[in-house]
């Protein structure tokens, strides 16, 4: 048995469920490992590769591209951190390439400890999603590795670490997968990376997680002072959990109550919770508010916007002041267009959105959830002053979008069929002590959620805690059941039922987690996996 094996000791899970036994949960038979002896396809098995096989071309071409992870000092626009990047700045390169190109990337580790690199949201092989102790060893200090798959599909995706919780420095990038059958009616384009920042500000994102775990509560901190300080260990019983309610951001006059709508559509609204760490700083493609960004068109130009929320704990409400945005795609899929003022982004991710420019200049604003603080970037069209930091645009408590409320193109719908298996989740967790269970049990322990390829799953999960959860499962999207909407992270709100159908056409063992970093790392993962 190879190290990586040995790492995989969860608990078993039963066989495949029949039609007539949907509405029951099959049972661990005791302790296993996720091998081939097992009777489990690992990430070395050939059926990966074979399958790795059929999405290559005669002819296809290939894009090469380097990540050279390192020990940095970044100037986030007045404020300089050391942290940890692919580069010298943040966000780190842009991957480019066009659907059914082979993407070749050489990682080159010169940080102090093992790292990795996931491809979020590609539909890609197995062996190359980047998870170290399930499809691969770590790369090791001054090691390197090179990842090599085909890129199926397109649409906005991103790359980070799975290792830790190293997603919460400067170790990210956008990747585009480009269609070319497109027709590509804009303008200009734009990739708006949205982040919560605390690296190098006086305490480490592992720092964090060792707060968290030892005292439980919330960690607040001062920005730019390096503070940290718990919050008191808000509801020690497991199964529930509650939101601090931070003061708003502040605003240079009163701004306008919030709609029904957007009342009862926002995070902060519902009483969604706004994550476990009050960020010192919340950046737009790596810049400080009072520093931002400059996208630049023209009056009457349509702009292409990709927006990916890159952060660790924190969801992003994002409108452009003085527009109305046309929401076409998620997580890569079509959708049918839909217009809103506003859009709020669970971790993980990614709506891309068109938008006809007008003449000024204009607040690209971006608040976190259930949080105080605020990040932004500027578009200009014209000469003119900048709007004030303070600025807070109408359209934020306008008509604010979440992903369940969008229909999908047809495009981008699953084949009409039943499910052969039911798979039950239940998320439940804790502030105090800090612990987040998936089934009760907390990673490593999770039982793994078995499936069979061909197979038509469909995942039942209730998030029974008062915090919500960017759901995320690798190597495959799903289409929410209500509605046929494609996604690979979807926002399950506190209390949810949420149901999820997924084709089981990707050999191999995969993670199914929360996308809130500190949830994942505190137990809230486990694993797909495929038997033979």
């Amino acid at each position: 048995m190879t190290d990586l094996t040995r790492r995989r000791l969860i608990h078993g899970a039963g066989g495949a469920l029949t039609l007539a036994a949907l509405g029951a949960c099959s049972r661990p038979s005791g302790p296993t490992e996720l091998t081939a002896d097992n009777g489990f396809v690992e990430s070395t098995d050939p059926r990966v590769t074979d399958l790795e096989a059929t999405r290559r071309r005669p002819g296809q071409r290939t894009v090469t591209a380097q990540l050279n992870a390192r020990q940095v000092t970044l100037d986030l626009g007045g404020v300089t951190v050391p942290t940890w990047a692919y580069g010298d700045d943040i966000p780190g390169p842009i991957i480019r390439a066009s659907a059914g190109d082979l993407v070749t990337v050489q990682v080159n580790n010169n940080l102090p400890t093992g790292t990795s690199v996931h491809w979020h949201g590609i539909q890609l092989r197995n062996d190359m999603d980047g998870v170290p102790g399930l499809t691969q060893s770590p790369i090791g200090v001054g090691a390197s590795f090179t990842y090599s798959f085909t890129a199926p599909d397109p649409g906005t995706y991103w790359y980070h670490p799975h290792s830790g919780v190293q997603v919460d420095r400067a170790l990210h990038g956008a990747l585009i997968i480009d269609d070319p059958a497109e027709p590509g009616d804009y303008d200009v384009e734009w990739i708006v990376l949205m982040d919560d920042w605390v690296d190098g500000t006086g305490r480490t994102p592992d720092e964090i997680l060792a707060t968290l775990r030892a005292s439980g509560g919330y960690v607040g901190m001062d920005a730019g002072q390096g503070g940290m300080k718990g919050m008191g260990g808000m509801n020690g019983g497991a199964g529930t959990t509650n939101s601090p309610s931070p003061s708003p951001s502040p605003s240079p006059s009163p701004s306008p109550s919030p709609s029904p709508e957007s009342s009862s559509s926002s995070m902060g609204g519902m009483g969604m919770g706004g994550g476990s760490i009050m960020y010192p700083y919340y950046l737009v493609n790596g810049r400080l508010p009072s520093a931002p960004v400059t996208f630049t068109g023209k009056p009457g130009q349509r702009a292409r916007i990709r927006f990916i929320n890159v952060g660790a704990d924190t969801a992003f409400r994002v409108a452009l002041g003085g527009h109305r945005m046309t929401v076409t795609h998620t997580d890569g899929f079509a959708v049918t267009p839909t217009a809103a003022d506003a859009l709020v982004l669970g971790m993980g991710e990614r709506y891309d959105v068109l938008v006809t420019l007008k003449d000024g200049v204009f607040p690209l604003a971006v608040v976190p959830e259930g949080k105080p603080g605020r990040a932004r970037a500027l578009v200009r069209t014209s000469a003119g002053q900048a709007p004030a930091e303070s600025i807070r645009p109408a359209e934020l408590d306008g008509h604010i979008l979440l992903g369940p409320a969008i229909a999908p193109a047809e495009s981008s719908r699953l084949p009409r069929r039943g499910p052969n298996r039911l798979l039950k989740m239940v998320l439940e967790g804790s502030m105090n002590p800090y612990r987040w269970t998936i089934n009760g049990q907390r990673h490593p322990d999770v039982e793994p959620f078995p499936v069979e390829s061909g197979e038509r799953v469909r995942f039942k999960i209730m998030n029974r805690s008062s915090m919500f959860h960017p759901w995320h499962i690798h190597g495959h999207t799903f289409a929410l059941a209500a509605s046929g909407l494609r996604k690979d992270t979807v926002i399950l709100r506190p209390m949810q039922v949420m149901y999820l159908e997924l084709q089981a056409d990707n050999p191999g063992l995969w993670m199914n987690h929360c996308h809130n970093l500190y949830h994942a790392e505190s137990g809230m993962m486990s694993t797909l996996a495929y038997k033979r």
